[in-house]
């Protein structure tokens, strides 16, 4: 070897292979900036409520409803009915649809505790029994795979957005079970009671008529009428007794109808007696239309649709960018060879992994555009809802309040019928009239009081319409954690989700 390369310092490759790999980071670094930079990349929601009206133009002056609104958590205590109470508590606590709910609900919670699961370590193990193509050895090879895959790019907000959606889907789903359970418990033990009283009101005028024809048979016998008379009351008689028919079908299908809402198979027998129905006291309702926001269970659900939309966009922007995920993989082979020594053989590697969209990144675009269209879609969805709910609020004051007034009409109607009644059995006592004129003021009285139950059984409807349209359910049968949950969801914003979804 010559002098000259024999004394030449050997620093200077080392020295290159340094600049070079300084050099390599370097253009790694570059080339990682605009990916971590795009890591925060999220689709907005900002918290703004939809434009509403500041107070309700239907609802019914102070005057004509001097007492306060009823808790909205116990609406049906205003028809001061303790058996009614009672079967709301059972229904909000047996009814199958409920029950339901709940079970979906503590299925969203437990898979929204785990939804960032997805993106945490994974560790695979496998086995595989390979041999050599020439048959001369077996192995078997065990190895273990690990994946960690980074919610770079919106990712990660979109996979907690997808959860939290479901989360509040079948939080409003509980609610929306809980509002229409207890209306509907109450509207058909209103419509039990109002059947009962009707039909004792049918058998008190089949009753008069069958006096009517009575009396008028006597006065056919001694000649003092025609013959052929009877046969009206007669069939004034079989159509009162034709209408019984109707309130005893209704009473029937009420008691059904409350065993299904109580998760019963056959009603109680005790239900149909008891006294009449109290009359439902007046009452302001004093509520803002903003409090359809927290209250409306369809609302919520819209709320929850805007959020899905959301997370699917955000799903779809980011995979438009490179997945990055960091992979370990470990093998070991053991030959099993029978006429050979057993050997085992360790290998491993480690190192970043990028999955990049390239032939199919049209695709990828096309869908993110499309599921920003949906969110759109969606937005328009939650403010027609509102618009609905608004609307279907003031319809429901509106007919309470005319219902109100058809009912004072009607008890003023009623009221005069009974005094005539009243005067007129006065007069019978005194022979100024006599038994036909008495029966026919009774009916007349009776026919009044069937008006006047058909205003009070329309108005207690309008009542209970009122306050499903309100949302109205009691709270406390979410329990502290749905509570919890409920309170920490806030509205969304469709306008602006609908201008970042143009973006």
């Amino acid at each position: 070897m010559s002098p000259f390369l024999r004394d030449r310092p050997r620093t200077a490759p080392l020295l290159d292979r340094r600049a070079f790999a300084r050099r390599c980071a370097a253009l790694l670094s570059s080339a990682l900036l605009p990916l971590a930079l795009s890591a925060c990349m999220s689709t907005p929601i900002p918290d703004q409520t939809p434009p509403l009206p500041p107070q309700w133009r239907n609802a019914a002056t102070a005057d004509a409803a001097p007492a306060a609104a009823p808790d909205p958590r116990g609406w049906w205590r205003a028809f001061g009915d303790p058996r009614l109470d009672a079967l709301v508590e059972q229904a909000l606590a047996a009814n199958l649809d409920a029950a339901q709910a709940r079970a979906r609900l503590r299925s969203a919670r437990l898979l929204h505790e785990h939804a960032g699961d997805v993106l945490k370590p994974e560790v695979r193990a496998r086995t595989s029994n390979p041999i050599d193509p020439d048959a001369s050895a077996s192995f078997f090879v065990m190895g273990l795979d690990a994946v960690w895959e980074m919610g770079f790019f919106g990712r990660s907000e979109a996979i907690e957005r997808g959860a939290r959606s479901e989360l509040d889907s079948a939080q409003a789903q509980l609610r929306q079970a809980q509002v229409s359970v207890a209306a509907e418990t109450a509207r058909e033990w209103i419509a039990l009671r109002d059947a009962v009283e009707r039909e004792r009101l049918l058998d008190s005028i089949r009753a008069a008529r069958a006096e009517q024809l009575r009396v008028q048979q006597v006065r056919a016998d001694l000649r003092l009428a025609a013959r052929d008379s009877v046969e009206a009351p007669r069939a004034v008689l079989a159509q009162a007794e034709a209408a019984l028919g109707e309130p005893r079908q209704r009473i029937v299908a009420a008691e059904q109808a409350l065993a299904l809402l109580l998760g019963r198979a056959e009603p109680d027998p005790q239900w149909r007696a008891g006294p009449a129905r109290p009359a439902l006291a007046l009452a302001a309702i004093d509520r803002a239309p903003a409090d359809l926001l927290r209250t409306r269970p369809d609302i919520a659900l819209a709320q929850a649709g805007v959020l899905r939309a959301a997370a699917d966009l955000g799903l779809a922007r980011a995979d438009q960018y490179p997945r990055l995920a960091f992979g370990t993989s470990i093998q070991w082979s053991v030959n099993v060879t029978a006429h050979r020594r057993t050997e085992t053989e360790g290998i491993g590697v480690s190192g970043p992994i990028i999955d990049v969209p390239l032939f199919d990144w049209g695709l990828r675009r096309a869908r993110a555009h499309a599921k920003g269209a949906e969110l759109e879609a969606a937005a328009l969805a939650y403010r027609k809802t509102v618009l609905a709910a608004v609307a279907e609020t003031e319809s429901a004051l509106s007919a309470l309040e005319q219902q109100r007034q058809r009912e004072d009409a009607d008890r003023r109607a009623f009221d005069a019928l009974a005094r005539s009644a009243q005067m007129q059995q006065v007069r019978r006592g005194l022979g100024l009239s006599g038994d036909l004129e008495l029966a026919g003021s009774r009916i007349d009285r009776d026919q009044a009081a069937l008006e006047l139950n058909a205003a009070r059984s329309d108005r207690a409807q309008a009542y209970i319409a009122l306050y499903k349209a309100l949302g109205a359910a009691p709270e406390d049968r979410l329990g502290r954690a749905e509570a919890d949950v409920a309170a920490q969801a806030s509205p969304v914003a469709p306008a602006a989700i609908a201008r970042e979804a143009r973006r």
